[in-house]
């Protein structure tokens, strides 16, 4: 959970910051941006009575943007009447940001293209500054708008023309920006290696407050990508302020470290932070932010009583604040932090929050901040919902999508069309129901390729304001008996939510390429199990057949129940009676009903795409009550429907890249069985050997750039999670995460034919208890490029994981085997020739992707 106060544009000043903003819900991150500020420029006052660049500055700077537009398009047009093409650039510059705030993107396209034109033919020796300032706008434009390459080159040019100018703040944002494009673009390495640098750099500046800014800005910039260095870049960014005594920094850096408290869930340190921001702030803006957060954290770590005696002091505050950009999102986010309790009446009275609300919407109609009118309608309408006044809920939520629609602003098209949808499903109206649901879920997916994914914000919020929406329209589709049309809709929802669930891990939409697999592979059969609250439905997918669906009438509490009890029971030291009766009854639910339709006639492998809690149950050994089903049908898992596409491995000239580490390295233990492991395999196929000090990442780039090998097998401690900071794998020089990793294994440029056809991860673990783990191996699966993946869903006995392997690859090289009859024949034969027969030893192992 994080704080819905947050910094939500970074920003760079040589010697100044503005206070972070407010924001609520899903907004785009934004990189820096050099924010309007009396600088070195060498620019004229207006000859006018009235400075419209000082007005639009002191505008900008109070959150009034729509005022600060029009000053700037005044400006713009006297300074052209003047004649003064350097002050005219400025105010077309500064518009352009400002037009970027209120999300009005082409008019911004429009005045930034202006200002630089006129840069470029009225003004050619203008000041460097000027340049780069535009020209840093421009690139915030761009990689807005998703032309990361183009942003990237944009920022360069920007550094060259701060450092002209001796801006060492400028410059330093340019580079972090330049990192934050990388990341987009999918450098990972690079961009941490740009970061690192640029930290190094700022080590040996003297202690001053350029050195406060650019470490505080680097801490969020690391942030941003998940490193674990961001709270001690942070923390020395404090230190320094704290011994040069700059104050107005104090707060800022504060709130951030808790901030980053919060995502590390360290409440106590994230409140310590937020007490001291509180004390030192040296503006009201600062000091309400504190208290918003501290407000926020009470309530959603259960301390209604430490936030009770908050709320009404807070209302008042925002009460008396004059409008605003920041003191809309301020109120906004007080009353959604609000909305989000189970019972906030119990804190304020729900009239005085709808009042709140009320006189935000007018203050944005004021202001004319159409977004902060549309969210602020949204919240008020939830407030009603709550009072069960669904007339009036109906009404304010509809003027929401309304403005919303107009704005395209897809993050509220979502919230507000998802909200009339559960309105009309709480009067009983279905179709109109899922009408509203399906816009919703379309905006969500339109948003898939915006900067929004990679806020890490999102991350947080995917579970409350994201999945319910897929689930919920699934729900309504799925009731009574779905005709093909709707089991279809239902069907392409579950995939677009296991997308979206990728997405939102990686922070970033991450598959592309795909194709239909049940059009490539006539003998596999696909099954969707979905849990709903009151159900489990099974969708049946089978190339060239109509869907069928398939009804279990149980709880979703006791579906979960069963697979937590199953999967303790899968310890060899667990009663194997219990084992097997919970084991058939997850068959029971699952296969047992297709069985009897006879349904699997002609199928060979049974491809899943699993739901929640199934995630994490190795299906390959599901028991009928005679045989497992592994012993029955080859088993895939896949993130959906769609997939990389389809190229079966050249039996006769298999060869692999083969890493791992068999000693204890950085606190991990020994894996004595990895050296024999890695040496029979290099006995089985041609492979590349990369053993205990060889296997470094840098080895392992080199290696995966250099060969055309098509398998890569790596036997190291590694773990996945649902947070993408504690996924990684281990090499001989460090922990690799799993974005390094994805960007090292797709070394080999964008040609699909140079794809990596099968990644291997032996010895890896699953973080336990967290259900969504396996998003950490089905995103690696699917971010790397590699067509398939074989990864364990625990630790499994080395000595049996080396067995299983050997003998994998031994099937691998018969003539017309797929991947997934490989697998599921080393499996059987551990099952029946060794004494690594129990499930725990074979069924962790789970191919991933394409299985041909």
């Amino acid at each position: 959970m994080t704080f819905q106060i947050k910094k939500c544009r970074w920003l760079y000043i040589s010697l100044s910051i503005l206070s972070l903003c407010l924001a609520v819900t899903i907004t785009p991150a934004k990189a820096s941006v050099q924010v309007p500020t009396t600088s070195t420029l060498n620019v004229s006052a207006s000859t006018q009575p009235n400075n419209w660049l000082e007005q639009g500055r002191n505008l900008y700077r109070s959150g009034r943007f729509a005022e600060a537009v029009t000053i700037w398009q005044t400006a713009a047009q006297q300074y052209h009447t003047q004649g003064d093409r350097l002050n005219e650039a400025l105010s077309l510059s500064y518009l352009s940001l400002t037009q970027q705030e209120l999300n009005q993107w082409q008019a911004a396209q429009q005045s930034i293209e202006q200002s630089l034109k006129l840069l470029q033919t009225s003004i050619p020796s203008a000041d460097p500054i000027l340049w780069a300032q535009a020209l840093n706008t421009q690139a915030n434009l761009q990689l807005h708008t998703g032309k990361a390459e183009t942003a990237l080159a944009s920022w360069q040019q920007a550094q060259k023309f701060y450092e002209q100018a001796g801006d060492k703040m400028g410059s330093l944002g340019s580079q972090i920006n330049q990192a934050q494009a990388l990341q987009t673009l999918g450098f990972y390495r690079r961009s941490k290696q740009q970061l690192e640098v640029l930290t190094e750099k700022l080590q040996g500046m003297p202690d001053n407050e350029i050195k406060v800014s650019g470490l505080r800005s680097l801490g969020l910039a690391l942030q941003m990508i998940g490193d674990g260095k961001s709270q001690q870049v942070l923390e020395q960014s404090l230190a320094i302020a704290e011994k040069i005594a700059a104050k107005p920094y104090l707060s800022s850096i504060l709130i951030n470290l808790g901030k980053t408290a919060v995502d590390l869930q360290d409440p106590e340190a994230a409140l310590d932070y937020l007490q001291q921001a509180q004390l030192l702030a040296t503006n009201p803006g600062d000091r309400l932010q504190a208290r918003l957060a501290q407000f926020k954290l009470f309530l959603d770590y259960d301390k209604p009583e430490f936030a009770t005696p908050l709320a009404p002091q807070l209302l008042q505050q925002l009460r008396e604040l004059p409008p605003s950009h920041t003191s809309l999102y301020a109120a906004i986010n007080f009353v959604a932090t609000l909305n989000r309790q189970s019972n906030p009446d119990q804190i304020l009275p729900i009239k005085d929050l709808a009042q709140l609300m009320a006189v935000t919407v007018k203050s944005a109609q004021q202001i004319q901040d159409a977004q902060a009118e549309a969210y602020a309608l949204h919240q008020w309408g939830k407030l009603y919902r709550r009072t069960q006044q669904l007339s009036q809920a109906q009404e304010l939520t509809q003027k929401s999508l309304n403005i919303a629609r107009q704005l395209q602003a897809n993050d509220i098209i979502a919230q507000s069309a998802w909200q009339v949808g559960q309105l009309y499903k709480q009067q009983g109206d279905r179709l109109k129901a899922i009408t509203a649901y399906t816009e919703a879920v379309n905006a969500l997916k339109a948003l898939r390729g915006d900067l929004v994914a990679i806020n890490p914000d999102v991350q947080f919020s995917f579970r409350t304001s994201v999945e319910p929406v897929y689930r919920e329209l699934v729900d309504l589709l799925l009731e009574n008996q779905p005709s093909q049309a709707e089991l279809i809709q239902a069907r392409e929802l579950i995939e677009a939510l296991q997308i979206a669930e990728l997405d939102n891990f990686f922070q970033e939409a991450c598959l592309d390429r795909t194709q239909q697999i049940d059009r490539v592979d006539p003998t596999a059969t696909v099954l969707y199990p979905i849990i709903l609250s009151d159900r489990l439905t099974v969708i049946l997918s089978k190339a060239g057949q109509p869907l069928r669906s398939y009804v279990i009438h149980k709880s979703q509490a006791e579906i979960e129940q069963t697979l937590d009890n199953f999967l303790v029971a899968l310890n060899p030291v667990s009663d194997s009676k219990d084992r097997d009766r919970l084991s058939q009854q997850i068959y029971d639910w699952l296969i047992r009903p297709e069985e009897a339709d006879r349904a699997f006639v002609d199928t060979k492998t049974l491809v899943f795409v699993l739901d929640g809690r199934l995630r994490n149950i190795p299906i390959a050994s599901l028991f009928d009550g005679k045989q497992y089903l592994i012993e029955k049908y080859a088993v895939a898992l896949s993130p959906g429907l769609q997939l990389m596409a389809m190229r079966s491995l050249h039996q006769n000239h298999i060869s692999a890249i083969v890493g791992g580490i068999s000693q204890s390295r950085a606190g991990f233990s020994a894996l004595p069985a990895v050296e024999s492991e890695v040496k029979q395999i290099s006995k089985a196929v041609s492979s590349s050997v990369l053993l205990n000090q060889k296997f470094t990442s840098q080895a392992l780039a080199k290696q995966v750039k250099s060969s055309s090998a098509g398998i890569v097998h790596l036997a190291t401690h590694g773990q996945f999670s649902s947070r993408l900071e504690d996924t990684f794998l281990l090499t001989w020089d460090g922990e690799v995460n799993v974005k390094e990793l994805s960007e090292l294994l797709k070394n080999r440029g964008s040609d699909p034919s140079k794809a990596i056809e099968l990644l291997v991860l032996s010895a890896c673990d699953t973080a336990a208890g967290d259900e969504r783990a396996v998003l950490g191996l089905a995103g690696l699966a699917v971010k790397s490029g590699a067509r398939s993946t074989i990864a364990t869903l625990w630790p499994v006995k080395d000595r049996a994981a080396a067995m299983l392997m050997t003998r994998f690859y031994d099937q691998l090289r018969q003539p017309k085997i797929t991947k997934a009859e490989a697998l599921r024949q080393a499996q059987i034969s551990l099952i029946r020739q060794t004494d690594f027969h129990e499930p725990f030893f074979w069924s962790g192992f789970v191919l991933i992707g394409n299985w041909i």
